[in-house]
C-alpha cells in the first residue's frame, strides 16, 4: 500500500489542500475509508478538491483489450458510470462542495490542477488520496499521476496516498502476513479463518459537509468552473451511434440499473425491506428468470456505489430487528467472495491474467472464431448456454448460475482460452470488475489450482429451469418446444420440428459441441471455485493470443515455461 508524506515543508507557504480522486470502485460518499483520510489529512472539510477522471485509456471505442480487441468498457457499462459520477457530483453540491471531471489521463489532469491551484509556485503542500487497487493497469496509473506530480513539485517524497477500502473485511485485519503469501487458495479455508478471527469494521458515515478551498468566483474557480460543470457523453467519450442505442438497455425486468450511490442504497432498502426478500434468499438465489431472485446489487458494488460493510451492517439490523436464518447469512457469505477475489488477486499479482493462470497450468487452449463468435452470440445449439449469452447482451447482467456455466462451456467444453471468455465479460458486464471478473473465469477454467467443475450444462438446465422458462424466455425459437425436449432439442426427430416449428440447423442451431452426458449422469458441478459474479493494454494492432492483461512478453519466460505458447 502506498504511504505518503507532505509534498514540500508547510513554511514554503502554499495551500495545504488534498485532492480527492474518486475512482471506478468508490463513486460514493457513506462508508468511503479514502475519502475519510482525505478529511483527516486536510484537517478540516474546506480543503479537499473531488476529482473524476474518465481515462480514454478505459472509455470510449478505441479503448481496447490485449488479447481478443474487446471493448475495455462496453457502452452499458460507461453509461452506468456516467450516472454513477453525475450522481456522486449531486451528492457533493447537497454537501456544499463540487466535482471536476475531465476527459483526459489522471496523470494529466491531476498535473494541470497543481498548477492551476498552485499558481507559480504549484502546490507546495498538496497530495493525491485515492483507494488502493491492486492490479497492474490500476496500479501503473497511480505510478503515473505520482510520477508527474514529484516532477512539477521537484519532490523526492511520494504525493500520492492509497486507502484500503471496497472490501468488507480490512486487509490489516486479515490474519495473514503481509502480502498475503500465506493466503489459502480456495475459499473454504480463507472463509473459515477469516470468520473466526476477524470482525467487520463499523461502516463510516457519509460527512455532512464539505467545502471546496476556492470561490466560485475567484481567479481560481473560474478557471476551474468548465470542470465543475463538464459532464461528457458517450459520443464525448468516443463511443458510435451503434454502441449508443446499445447503452440504452441495461434492465432485468422492471429492475433498470442506473448508476450511482442513490440507486444503490435505494436497491439496498428495497430489496432487504421493503420487499422483504432477505429472508428468502437463500431459497431463491440461484434462480435466472425475474427481477429479484437475487439482490442484483452487484453493478452498485462493482462501482463502488455501496459499501459492502454497509450491507452487512443493514443484514445484521435485519435479524435484529426480522428474523435470522440462513439466507440472512448467506448475503453477507457472498459479499465474502468478493474480498477473496480482491485479496488473491493481490496476492498473485499479473499471474491472473496468464493463459496458466496462477497455477502456471500448461494446458494447450485452442481459438476457433467461428466457436467464440457462437457463444457470444449465444447460438451454440445449448439452450442453456445461449439464453444467458442473449440475456447477458440485451441487458449487461448474467445470474451467478449462468456465469458458472457458460464459463465452463467455453473453457471445458470448446476448450477454448479462457481470458476469451474473461475480456468479453469486462466488455459486456454492467457489474464488471477486475477482481470478480479475473478470478472466477481462471477458477472456472481450472487455472487457480483445487478440484476442477465441469458442469453438466443439460443436467443444469433441467435442475434450474425445470419448465424451460427461462430459456424460451430468450429463445422464442424454442417457445412451441415442450419441456421434453426444451433442454435437448438435438433429440426431436424430424417429424417433431415439424411439429413444434422449430427446425435445427435453420431455426434453432445445431449443437457446436457433443454434450456432456457424464457417467451416473454428474451433478452438474456446484463448486463455488467456479462461480462467476460478475485486462490488457490499448494495443489496436493484431492481438497476441499469448499476451494478457498485464503481461509481457519476455524470452526468458518463455524459456521458464511461465508464459505458454500455442
Amino acid at each position: 500500500m502506498t504511504t505518503s508524506t507532505n509534498a514540500n515543508a508547510a513554511s514554503k507557504g502554499g495551500k495545504s489542500l488534498v485532492f480527492h480522486w474518486f475512482r471506478l470502485g468508490d463513486m460514493r460518499l457513506h462508508d468511503n475509508p479514502a475519502l475519510q483520510k482525505s478529511i483527516l489529512q486536510a484537517g478540516n472539510n474546506k480543503n479537499i478538491v473531488p476529482v473524476f477522471c474518465f481515462d480514454p485509456r478505459i472509455f470510449g471505442n478505441g479503448a481496447r483489450s490485449r488479447i481478443n480487441n474487446e471493448l475495455k468498457c462496453g457502452p452499458k457499462r460507461a453509461q452506468f458510470v456516467l450516472e454513477s459520477v453525475a450522481d456522486l457530483r449531486r451528492n457533493l453540491e447537497r454537501k456544499g462542495s463540487g466535482l471536476l471531471v475531465a476527459h483526459a489521463k489522471p496523470e494529466d489532469f491531476l498535473d494541470q490542477l497543481f498548477q492551476q491551484l498552485g499558481g507559480d509556485d504549484a502546490v507546495t503542500n498538496g497530495k493525491v488520496i485515492c483507494q488502493e487497487e491492486v492490479c497492474s493497469e490500476e496500479q501503473d496509473v497511480v505510478k503515473a499521476v505520482d510520477t508527474a506530480l514529484r516532477k512539477r513539485c521537484a519532490s523526492s517524497l511520494p504525493l500520492v496516498e492509497t486507502v484500503w477500502g471496497s472490501t468488507l473485511y480490512n486487509i490489516e485485519d486479515l490474519p495473514y502476513q503481509t502480502g498475503l503469501a500465506d493466503l489459502p487458495d480456495s475459499f473454504t479455508p480463507f472463509r473459515n479463518k477469516v470468520e473466526k478471527k476477524c470482525e467487520i469494521q463499523t461502516p463510516f458515515a457519509a460527512p455532512n459537509s464539505m467545502k471546496l478551498p476556492f470561490a466560485v468566483d475567484s481567479p481560481q474557480g473560474k478557471a476551474l468552473q468548465p470542470h465543475l460543470s463538464y459532464m461528457p457523453t458517450l459520443q464525448d467519450l468516443g463511443y458510435t451511434s451503434e454502441q449508443m442505442e446499445e447503452a440504452k438497455h441495461k434492465s432485468i425486468g422492471n429492475l433498470e440499473f442506473v448508476g450511482g450511490e442513490t440507486a444503490a442504497l435505494a436497491r439496498v432498502e428495497n430489496y432487504i425491506w421493503t420487499q422483504d426478500r432477505l429472508q428468502i434468499y437463500f431459497d431463491t438465489r440461484n434462480g435466472m428468470l425475474g427481477d429479484d431472485y437475487s439482490s442484483k446489487l452487484a453493478p452498485w458494488l462493482a462501482h463502488g456505489n455501496v459499501s459492502p460493510r454497509f450491507i452487512a451492517k443493514e443484514c445484521k439490523r435485519y435479524e435484529q430487528e426480522r428474523v435470522e436464518n440462513k439466507s440472512t447469512y448467506w448475503l453477507v457469505f457472498e459479499l465474502l467472495w468478493r474480498d477473496f477475489f480482491k485479496f488473491f488477486a493481490l496476492k498473485h499479482g499479473t499471474s491472473l491474467f496468464f493463459p496458466g493462470g496462477t497455477v502456471g497450468n500448461d494446458k494447450k487452449w485452442h481459438h476457433y472464431e467461428k466457436n467464440l463468435q457462437a457463444w457470444k452470440e449465444g447460438k451454440t445449439g445449448f439452450p442453456l448456454v445461449d439464453a444467458n449469452m442473449r440475456e447477458l447482451a440485451a441487458s449487461g447482467f448474467m445470474s451467478n448460475r449462468g456465469r458458472q456455466n457458460v464459463c465452463s462451456f467455453l473453457a471445458l467444453e470448446l476448450n477454448q482460452d479462457w481470458r476469451y471468455g474473461a475480456e468479453y465479460f469486462e466488455n459486456i458486464l454492467v457489474d464488471y470488475d477486475v477482481y470478480s471478473n479475473w478470478g472466477n473465469w481462471a477458477s472456472g477454467a481450472g487455472m487457480t489450482g483445487g478440484r476442477l467443475n465441469r458442469f453438466n450444462i443439460v443436467k443444469q438446465s433441467k435442475d434450474y429451469d425445470q419448465r424451460g422458462d427461462y430459456v424460451r424466455h430468450w429463445l422464442p425459437e424454442l417457445k412451441n418446444v415442450p419441456i421434453k425436449f426444451v433442454h435437448e432439442p438435438w433429440k426431436m426427430t424430424q417429424f417433431q420440428q415439424m411439429e413444434y416449428g422449430c427446425k435445427l440447423g435453420v431455426d434453432y442451431p445445431n449443437p457446436i459441441a457433443k454434450p456432456y452426458y457424464p457417467q451416473g449422469g454428474g451433478k452438474g458441478g456446484n463448486n463455488k471455485n467456479g462461480a462467476h459474479k460478475g485486462r490488457g493494454n490499448n494495443n489496436r494492432n493484431k492481438p497476441n493470443p499469448n499476451r494478457g492483461r498485464g503481461q509481457k512478453q519476455d524470452m526468458k519466460s518463455l524459456k521458464e515455461g511461465k508464459i505458454h505458447m500455442k
